[in-house]
């Protein structure tokens, strides 16, 4: 089992909010009203961990060892959310999020394949990860700054936490499960070409609901993501060509051979396609 080791060491370097964030530090004079917004509509999206966990709860009742690590990220995740909201609740208690609000993006997501979901929420992971240290740069107040940086580093360390689960699915399955993680970590590698980044929030999630149906619809700004991307934080060009780069490196590790670029991505897929259509019975 994976679950013990991860939480032992999760465990270890897990912050403190009343001890780790330097509330003390707030200068008033450094938060503006767009960046406050900002960090109220952030509140609400950590909080749709929420229906994530039943997801992954649900479409993993299989396997005990990941269902248990999910006490341990949904722990994490929630906890970006409250870090978030107490950040406004000393700060800007007008902008505090209602308990409406953040019950908006608790919807029921449609089953998926469980391994395209684990290779999505990976990718997932690294772009929290980028948009997070690029907030911390955007913002002018030190305490929101100090805690994008903490929440950051937790993105990275579910995201290392996940690829010891995809590794384990490879050594169980093969080059079906290897085709699965490659197929997603296409989509989700190449999504900036599109000119829009997909992440676990912005997808459709719930056919009955569409076009209903993301986290981000939910949002009382449904419209605030891209905003906060294009125009506030600037998460530009060279942003998302680390990200890529980060996915690549990290599926190079997973297949165990050099993947550089999206070209050597797909070169893989065709070979793992044909590789299992030849093992197929006639």
């Amino acid at each position: 089992m994976l679950y013990p080791d991860l939480f032992k060491s999760l465990e270890r370097v897990r912050w403190n909010m009343d001890t780790d964030v330097p509330w003390d530090r707030f200068d008033a004079s450094k938060l503006t009203d767009e960046q406050a917004l900002t960090i109220k509509m952030n509140a609400i999206t950590e909080w749709s961990a929420l229906p994530a966990t039943e997801m992954f709860l649900r479409d993993n009742r299989d396997d005990s060892d990941f269902s248990a690590f999910m006490s341990v990220w949904f722990f994490e995740e929630q906890k970006h959310s409250l870090v978030l909201i107490e950040y406004l609740r000393r700060f800007r208690p007008d902008l505090v999020p209602t308990e409406a609000e953040l019950h908006a993006v608790r919807f029921p997501f449609d089953p998926a394949p469980a391994l395209e979901t684990l290779m999505l929420h990976f990718c997932g992971e690294i772009r929290l990860n980028h948009w997070y240290r690029c907030a911390a740069q955007w913002h002018t107040e030190p305490v929101i700054c100090a805690i994008y940086e903490l929440i950051a580093r937790d993105e990275a360390r579910h995201g290392g936490a996940y690829l010891q689960y995809m590794k384990r699915a490879i050594e169980r399955g093969g080059a079906e499960v290897r085709a699965a993680f490659a197929r997603t970590g296409m989509l989700m590698a190449a999504a900036g070409r599109a000119g829009k980044p997909l992440h676990p929030t912005n997808l459709h999630v719930n056919a009955s609901l569409f076009p209903q149906d993301t986290v981000q619809c939910k949002l009382p700004d449904p419209a605030w993501l891209e905003r906060w991307l294009d125009e506030q934080i600037r998460f530009d060009a060279g942003w998302e060509k680390n990200v890529i780069e980060m996915i690549l490196l990290n599926l190079s590790k997973l297949f165990d051979r050099p993947i550089r670029t999206l070209q050597d991505l797909s070169r893989y897929r065709k070979e793992l396609r044909g590789s299992i259509e030849g093992a197929a019975p006639a």
